[in-house]
């Protein structure tokens, strides 16, 4: 007969950092509702040593707030991606500027919710994610570990990372899906709608501009001059083209 210990664990499980008890609660409860298994802090620190505790078992999604007593939810980002830990990293707040969207991606974040927001776009928000766990659930007719070259940099996505002549990129999980997403259609036109529902399971019309912050970030490692990209191309109106 198995013991506890040893049953396999089935239930997706989300840490919530969210200092707003009431607030959080109701996080919990919907997300128990969904069938998922909820821990839930109220500080960064404790956001940094749940996921740093390996006794505690991994997290398959971080639920973030940026403005934490503590630590903020842009520090947590930081030290858990600095640490290798590559957890999916969905950040709620009520910061809107377009300026802490794009902070909190170059921190780590994979998906980014303002508050207040709708129920339902948060659970489908949170189904994407954990339903990308696997190569960011980019369908590919590649090989899964292969290495690309492009111009003196190499992405190694079994690596989850970026190699220039200069320095080597740790990329998130959502960045690896990104590309995968380019590079397996090389040469074609990918559109908005296509990159939207394959790499974040959003809607094709989902108004957002995530995508053109994850794009500015992959060409500061893959472009010589990223004002006038060769290798991530835009196509006006519809989307982006990888070239070589």
């Amino acid at each position: 007969m198995m013991s506890s210990a040893e049953t396999p664990r089935t239930k997706p499980r989300i840490l919530v950092v969210e200092d707003e008890a009431h607030l959080a609660e109701g996080i919990r409860f919907n997300l128990e509702q969904e069938g998922y298994d909820v821990v839930v802090v109220g500080d960064g620190r404790s956001a940094v040593d749940h996921l740093a505790d390996a006794a505690r078992g991994p997290f398959d999604l971080v639920i973030l707030d940026l403005m934490l007593p503590e630590m903020s939810g842009y520090e947590v980002a930081r030290r858990t991606r600095a640490s290798g830990n590559f957890v999916a990293i969905l950040i709620l707040t009520a910061k809107d500027d377009e300026a802490d969207v794009v902070r909190g991606l170059e921190e780590g974040a994979d998906d980014y919710l303002t508050k207040p927001f709708r129920l339902n776009e948060l659970l489908a928000r949170v189904r994407g994610l954990l339903r990308r766990r696997r190569w960011d659930g980019v369908e590919t007719t590649s090989e899964p570990q292969r290495d690309v070259r492009v111009g003196d940099a190499v992405i190694h996505f079994d690596r989850f990372s970026i190699e220039t002549p200069r320095e080597t990129v740790t990329l998130t999980t959502r960045e690896v899906g990104l590309l995968r997403a380019l590079v397996d259609r090389e040469g074609e036109t990918v559109t908005r709608g296509e990159l939207l529902e394959q790499v974040w399971g959003l809607r094709p019309d989902t108004r957002t501009r995530v995508i053109d912050s994850f794009i500015v970030r992959l060409r500061r490692h893959l472009e010589v001059d990223p004002s006038r990209p060769t290798h991530i191309v835009s196509v006006r109106g519809r989307g982006y083209r990888f070239e070589r």
